[in-house]
This record gives structure tokens, C-alpha cells and sequence, in this order.
């Protein structure tokens, strides 16, 4: 099982990776075209992200987890999940595309936006929004291959479309002096080279992923977001984090500490983005064997995953304390003093709270993959919601921006407190639960 586990999770953690690199790169680029300002705009526009991301993510994983169960236990009705997850993600897509062609100013606007950085966004938010189908479809079809025993072919495309942003980042941003705009296609066509991609598997023989041709059913939709609600809380968080720390720093600093925030936060994206894959690569070996009834080796998978996130973790925690200033400095071209000295200050203080994230982030994904749909939901409500909000006021009040700073570590501790009452719940309630049916 350690072995089936170690080939899920190592692509995962692969493709993860591939993500958070062309993630800073595009980063990288935009702070040499527009220095912080442009930093300070794509930090306001990361919420928008989060977003996109957390919707595709809730549908696609969600059914992709839905069909390995229902598959497991040998229920006909997975055959729709696949076909469900596509109608419903265009669906939802489309609002984003409306907003994306008349209301993009008023929405940076409220992000936080002053008429410099509105100038400046504006091109970058309309592009994102108008690609925000490719974005959301992305999730469906790379969790269907993974979940298909193909997570090799899904840790391709999502490297591949990586590379594919980096190269087009610098071509369309110096070379075909784009600007903003060259950097936001470079990213909304990413998805369109991973879901091509994907296609490979779904035209193969191996493939056993049909395509059924039936009316979207909001029962199956439900049904999948139930289990998706880890995923959808995973990603939306950092969308939520930032969206309260922008305007928190705002009011605290000014843009140079957003643009400080902005660096912080795509360095962190490497390491949730590291966390998740691990989880992503537990999903679908614990599904199958909470399909199969084996829960002696469900623990032992969990266990082994939980020790790989903590040596995950650890090793970022080292990396940010013995790099930070040359990791600080790719993004900082103007030689801002004042961003340096928030930044350094924030990675480390930010980052230690991945030490308690990798706990939450596998205990929540693990519930979700054998479907315990409030468990999770709990534990990623909280880390990904309510503490992170609820910290960030509090300590913002009290210690200013170090406070901003302490917000994550913070939520990840009550986020695990809360995690221990709900194991010691559990143990006191039967010990026999009934196990989910498939709708």
C-alpha cells in the first residue's frame, strides 16, 4: 500500500510543483514589467483566482472522489459523475465570463484598487475572468485521469502547461511587450494545453471514464460538492487570506506592504500547493480502500502521508530561514528597502505555520477521500475561513503588521485544536458508522 500510495503521490507532488513554479515566475516577470505596483495588482486579483480555482476544484475533485467510491462498491451511477462535473462547471463558468466582459473595474475596484493599480489590473482581471471556463474545467478533467490510474499522464499535463506559462509569460510580456495582458493569456491558456493533454487518456483504450449523455442532475452535484468541500476550502483560503490581508495592510501600511504580502503569499502558494499534492495523492488509494472495507491499511496510508507533509513542511520552514532575503530580492527589482524589511519579517513568521497545515491539510483531505463529509468540511471551514479571518482581525489590532503575519500560524493551531475534539468525538460516539451510499 506504501508503494501504491508513494505513485500517486509522487506525480502529485511533481505536478504541484510544476504549479508553483510557473506561479512565481509569472510573479517574477510582473515585477520586472511593473515592479510593486504590479505585484500589489496581481495580489488583489489572486482572490479572483481563489475563487475559480476553489469552485473547479470542489466540482471536479469532488465527483472525481464520488466516482472512485461509487465505482469501489460496484455502483453503475458512477458512470455519470464525469459528464455531471463538465455540465455544471460550464455552467457556473459562464457568470464569471459576464462579470469578466462588462463589471471587471468595479470588481477590482472593490478588491481594493486604487486608480494607479486599476490602471494597471484592469486588462489582467478582464483576461483571467473571460478564460475562467478553461481554469475550472482543468480540475475536472486532471482529477478524472488521476482517479482513472493514470496520475503519471495528469502530473504530465500540469507540468507541460507549466512550462508552456513560463515560456509564454516572458514571450508575450518583453519580447511582444504585452505587458499585464501577455502575462494573463499566458496563463488562461495554460489549462487548454493540460486539459489537451488529458485527452490523450480519454481517447485511449485505457480510459474507463464515460461520457453520458444526460441532463445535469443537481442530486449528483450535491452529492460530489459534499465531498469536494476540503478541496473547494483548500483552495478558496488563500483567496480569503488574501483578500483580508490586502485590506488589512491597506490600512495598516499602504501598497508597498501588499506588494510585500504579494511576494509572500506566491512563495507560501509552493508550499500549500506541495501539501496538497500529497493529499490529492492519498485520495484515491483511501478511497478504494474504504470501498473495499479495509481500514487496518486506510490508517496506515494516512500515517505514512501525514509523515511525508511534516518532512514537506519542515524543509520549507528551513528554506525561508536560510534564504529568505536571495528569495525576497527575484521580486523585489526595485530595490525597495521597505518591501524587503516587511517581507523578511513575514516569511518567517508566516511560514511556521505550515508546520500545523500539513497535519490539517492531510486529516481534512483523508476524511473527504473516505467520505466523512462533515468531518473535513469542519477542519477546512475552519483553517481556510473562520480562524484565518477571525486571527487576522484580532491580531492585526493587537500587533499591527507582525499580527497579519501571525494570523496563519495561528488558525492552523485552532484549526488543529479543533481537529483533536472532533477525533475525541468521534471515539466517544458508536463505534460503527453507516458507511455512504452512492446517489
Amino acid at each position: 500500500m506504501k508503494k501504491q500510495l508513494l505513485r500517486y503521490i509522487a506525480p502529485n507532488l511533481l505536478a504541484m510543483l510544476g504549479t508553483s513554479c510557473y506561479v512565481l515566475a509569472d510573479t517574477f516577470f510582473i515585477s520586472l514589467a511593473a515592479g510593486a505596483d504590479g505585484i500589489t495588482a496581481l495580489n488583489l486579483v489572486l482572490p479572483v483566482y481563489g475563487l475559480l480555482y476553489a469552485l473547479g476544484s470542489m466540482i471536479g475533485t469532488g465527483s472525481a472522489t464520488r466516482y472512485s467510491l461509487c465505482r469501489s462498491a460496484g455502483d453503475p451511477s458512477a458512470d455519470d459523475f464525469f459528464s455531471n462535473s463538465l455540465w455544471w462547471t460550464l455552467l457556473v463558468s459562464s457568470f464569471f465570463v459576464l462579470i469578466g466582459i462588462f463589471f471587471p473595474g468595479e470588481v477590482l475596484a472593490l478588491l481594493g484598487a486604487d486608480e494607479e493599480i486599476l490602471r494597471i489590473g484592469l486588462p489582467y482581471l478582464r483576461v483571467v475572468l473571460c478564460f475562467s471556463p478553461f481554469f475550472m474545467l482543468n480540475y475536472t478533467f486532471t482529477a478524472f485521469v488521476r482517479n482513472d490510474h493514470a496520475p503519471q499522464l495528469a502530473m504530465l499535463a500540469t507540468l507541460l502547461s507549466g512550462i508552456f506559462n513560463i515560456a509564454f509569460d516572458y514571450l508575450l510580456m518583453f519580447p511582444l511587450q504585452m505587458g499585464m495582458t501577455g502575462a494573463a493569456l499566458a496563463t488562461g491558456f495554460s489549462p487548454i494545453v493540460s486539459m489537451g493533454i488529458c485527452m490523450v487518456h480519454y481517447l485511449s483504450k485505457k480510459n474507463t471514464v464515460p461520457f453520458t449523455k444526460k441532463r445535469p442532475s443537481l442530486k449528483k452535484l450535491f452529492a460530489s460538492c459534499n465531498l469536494g468541500v476540503a478541496a473547494f476550502v483548500g483552495e478558496l483560503s488563500s483567496g480569503i487570506t488574501t483578500l483580508i490581508f490586502n485590506f488589512l495592510l491597506l490600512h495598516l501600511s499602504g501598497n508597498l506592504a501588499v506588494a510585500a504580502y504579494g511576494v509572500i503569499a506566491n512563495v507560501a502558494l509552493v508550499g500549500t500547493a506541495l501539501l496538497n499534492g500529497v493529499s490529492l495523492g492519498l485520495q484515491p488509494v483511501a478511497s478504494s480502500l474504504h470501498g473495499r472495507a479495509e481500514p487496518a491499511e486506510e490508517k496506515k496510508i494516512y500515517r505514512f502521508a501525514l509523515q511525508i507533509a511534516e518532512g514537506i513542511a519542515f524543509f520549507l520552514v528551513a528554506l525561508v530561514f536560510l534564504l529568505g532575503d536571495p528569495i525576497i530580492s527575484l521580486f523585489n527589482s526595485e530595490n525597495s528597502a521597505e518591501l524587503a524589511s516587511y517581507a523578511a519579517s513575514g516569511l518567517h513568521l508566516y511560514f511556521t505555520g505550515f508546520l500545523i497545515a500539513a497535519v490539517n491539510i492531510i486529516r481534512s483531505g483523508f476524511y473527504s477521500a473516505v467520505g466523512k463529509a462533515v468531518e473535513s468540511s469542519v477542519i477546512a471551514l475552519s483553517r481556510g475561513l473562520v480562524s484565518i479571518s477571525l486571527m487576522a482581525f484580532l491580531l492585526s489590532h493587537l500587533l499591527g503588521v507582525p499580527g497579519v503575519w501571525l494570523a496563519f500560524p495561528a488558525s492552523e493551531l485552532a484549526t488543529w485544536l479543533i481537529s483533536l475534539l472532533l477525533d475525541r468525538i468521534k471515539r466517544r460516539a458508536a463505534t460503527r458508522r453507516p458507511r455512504s451510499r452512492c446517489p
